[in-house]
């Protein structure tokens, strides 16, 4: 992991950690080409962790959108799961 991604999770630890109670929900969103196998690969991420994802494919079918909305438990879980997500190839999160 580069610096810059470092520190932005440093600095999404501590906002999260500023301005939420924890255990808590937390909606992910990502995008990511539409390939069956990618968003499946995303949605056993989070399998049995009671999840609620809803997936969303754009108009010119070439991405789909998928939003995971997870109990977690802490600030450092939920920057965990976006690192452990990161190595899908293509995804954006945000």
């Amino acid at each position: 992991m580069d610096k810059k991604t470092e520190e932005f999770y440093i600095r999404l630890k501590e906002e999260l950690g500023n301005t939420s109670s924890w255990p808590t929900e937390y909606l992910y969103k990502f995008i990511v080409p539409t390939d069956a196998k990618k968003v499946e690969e995303l949605e056993n991420a989070f399998d049995n962790m009671g999840a609620v994802i809803k997936t969303n494919q754009s108009k010119t079918g070439k991405f789909t959108s998928v939003s995971v909305n997870v109990m977690m438990e802490s600030p450092n879980d939920v920057v965990e799961k976006y690192i452990e997500v990161s190595s899908i190839e293509g995804i954006i999160s945000f």
